[in-house]
Formats: C-alpha cells, structure tokens, sequence
C-alpha cells in the first residue's frame, strides 16, 4: 500500500517539540521520577503534566540514560564522546559533570533558532556557566566552545556542514562515540534520515546510534498521534518508512551500521528498567490509565545501530542492562 503523501514540517512547529519536552522534563523532576538540577533553567512556562505524560517521558529519559551510563562506564583506555544531534534545551552535560561522569567530548547540535537561545541561556545562567572550563560564547552563532562542551548550529540535512562542525569541536572519530537523536530522524524526510545515518556510519569507526521515536503509525493510535501532530504543523514524515521495529533496524543496516536493535518502550519499561526504581515512581502519582499507557508505550521505541571495528560495543545494549538489573 503507497504510504500517503508527504506534509511539509514547520521548522518553528518541530523547535516547539523542545519546549514541549523541557516542560515535560521539569514536570518529573518536581514530582520526584527523577534528578536533573538545570532544566528549570530552560523552561519559561512551567507545567504540571498528567500522571501518563509523566510516567511516558520518565521511560523515555530512563531508557536513554540506562545507555548513556552504560556506554559510559565500558571499559576502556581511551577517552569516549557524545554527539546529540537535535539536542533542543537538553541538560546531559551539565548533570554529568555534576555527577562527575561527562565525557571528554559532548557536542551538541541544533537549528541555529533554536542554539543561538541555549547558548544565551547557558552564558547568562551561573550554575550552567560553572560547569564549561575556558568558554567562548557566540550566541549569534549559536554556538558554545570549551574544553568538554560544544554546541553547534547545523541544519542535519547539510552533512558537509556536519563535517565543518565535527572538525571544528576537534572530535576524534577514531573515540568510541556515541550519537544520540531523540525525536529527530521521525521528523526528517526518509532519504535525509538515510543520508544522515549513513554520513555517520561512514565519519565515525566505533560508535552506536540511539534513536528514539514514534513506530506503528498504521494503526488507530497511530493514526491519531500523526493527526495530532501533523495539526501542529510537525507532520511525522519518517513515520510510513520506518513504521515498525524491523523497519528500524532495517535502516540502520541498509545505511552502512554492521549491528542494529529496535525495542518498543512497553517491552523496555517492563524489562529494562532498574525494577526498583520503576516501583519507587508507580507510587508517586496516582495512575489508572493503565490500557491507554500500554498502547502508547508500544507506540514508541528505541533503536540503535553499532560500528565497532575494535569491538568496543561487544557487550552493549538492552541485554546487557537486563542481566545486570
């Protein structure tokens, strides 16, 4: 069946979606799912999201960060990066080098309407400022250059300036690497998400490729998720191309990654989370909506592609979490 045919996205539309994610974010950190002390900073209208919204964006932070961490902590003499492509008004860095776990490298990426914001934002804020050794702010630019922390304006579809901004925040693409991009290639037409996928497959020799974003768009909660979205001027535009959790895996193998895995949230939820920690946040809020959370669960996932020439991810993923939970 011929997929339908395809909207045009708003760049504001899409930009939107950061602000939405943020004020979800702080909403789970003043109800206690979890601990983040900068993203009150980045959020102008602060919100009280449903106990669903809550618990949905807490799975989606867990997920990601049960990689982040354990990607962080393998093994390994060399020093390691991270490369958040449509990073919006996320706060990683800054939680990391608060914990004291950040990389030697974390580069961000953005639109530049959207950089140029983050850049002020983190110059003019002193708890964020603390945290960048030797600074240059070009929030003109949209950009942030120190040691450890960079942020870059690029629009993904132009990979030669993808290329011009990796050069420029010195990155080794022999390091492990890891590249994240939550919510990101659902929004970009297929062949760009595919042109992207592969630009990073061919750039870096050992790294993993985590997606987050929307599959099952062929259904009726599928149906109405893309309605909703497309009435806000962000239509899913990768959605009818990769719609299911083979389809995602698929990609990552036909644009140049050796090893791929795609696991929709309500498996990652119920298998791969710390099960402690998901007992302490089912009693924070009262929660009945329990039909309706496994549907949109299993509207979401994760999927990550992996090069590992020197076999550095041997032992990555939701497996290897599970046995250790």
């Amino acid at each position: 069946m011929a997929a339908p045919p395809r909207a045009s996205s708003s760049r504001a539309a899409v930009q939107a979606t950061n602000d939405d994610a943020s004020a979800s974010k702080l909403s789970c950190v003043r109800k206690g799912y979890m601990t983040d002390n900068y993203v009150q900073y980045f959020v102008r209208r602060p919100v009280k999201r449903s106990p669903l919204i809550n618990r949905g964006y807490f799975a989606r932070w867990a997920a990601i960060r049960a990689l982040l961490m354990q990607f962080l902590s393998q093994p390994s003499s060399k020093r390691k990066q991270i490369v958040s492509l449509g990073a919006g008004f996320d706060t990683t860095f800054f939680q990391l080098k608060e914990e004291e776990n950040a990389p030697d490298v974390f580069m961000e990426v953005d639109f530049l309407e959207v950089t140029s914001k983050k850049a002020m934002i983190v110059a003019a804020c002193k708890e964020t400022a603390r945290h960048l050794d030797s600074p240059v702010f070009a929030p003109e630019k949209g950009e942030i250059s120190s040691e450890h922390y960079k942020l870059f304006a690029c629009d993904l579809t132009d990979t030669a300036r993808l290329d011009a901004v990796c050069e420029k925040a010195n990155l080794d693409l022999s390091l492990p690497t890891l590249i994240l991009a939550e919510c990101v290639l659902i929004y970009m037409d297929p062949e760009a998400s595919r042109a992207l996928l592969r630009w990073a497959a061919s750039k870096f020799s050992n790294a993993v490729f985590v997606a987050y974003e929307q599959i099952h768009g062929e259904d009726a909660f599928g149906q109405q998720m893309i309605r909703n979205l497309e009435s806000r001027g962000c239509p899913l535009l990768g959605i009818h191309d990769t719609s299911t959790l083979e389809s995602k895996m698929n990609r990552f193998l036909e644009t140049g990654w050796k090893r791929a895995v795609a696991v929709d949230m309500d498996e990652i939820y119920n298998r791969h989370i710390d099960p402690v920690e998901r007992r302490r946040i089912e009693r924070l809020e009262i929660f009945d909506e329990f039909e309706e959370w496994h549907i949109m669960q299993e509207h979401y996932c994760v999927a990550y592609g992996i090069i590992d020439e020197n076999e550095t991810f041997a032992g990555f993923g939701f497996s290897q979490i599970s046995s250790e939970s």
